[in-house]
């Protein structure tokens, strides 16, 4: 068997490609600022803030979590999600590099 695209990339590279992927649907940003708001929630909470069905919720807090950007703890019968600030302090390291970097170049 091949090797698949992804393994050209740098672990680093295929993280942050996966965590930009999974940030690329207005569902999952509407996710993340209520989790910011509410610091924590379980999934039914998030289900009545949103105008979507449980299902496609539960789908767009498992892409997610996948990514790594969410954490979930069962409590009882209910995931409580909140963010993994490992996940945010990653994405701040990659964007602040490249906001540094932009500004010392001379862009077009």
């Amino acid at each position: 068997m091949g090797a698949t695209k992804t393994d050209h990339f740098t672990d680093s590279q295929n993280q942050i490609a996966k965590m930009a992927k999974a940030l690329g649907h207005p569902a999952r940003i509407a996710i993340i600022e209520y989790l910011m708001k509410v610091n924590q929630c379980i999934c039914g909470d998030i289900v009545n803030e949103l105008p979507l069905a449980q299902p496609t919720v539960s789908q767009h807090l498992k892409e997610l979590k996948n990514a790594g950007i969410i954490k979930g703890s069962i409590e009882g019968n209910s995931i409580c999600y909140c963010i993994d600030e490992n996940a945010v302090s990653l994405l701040n390291s990659y964007f602040s590099n490249i906001l540094q970097t932009v500004r010392k170049g001379n862009c077009c």
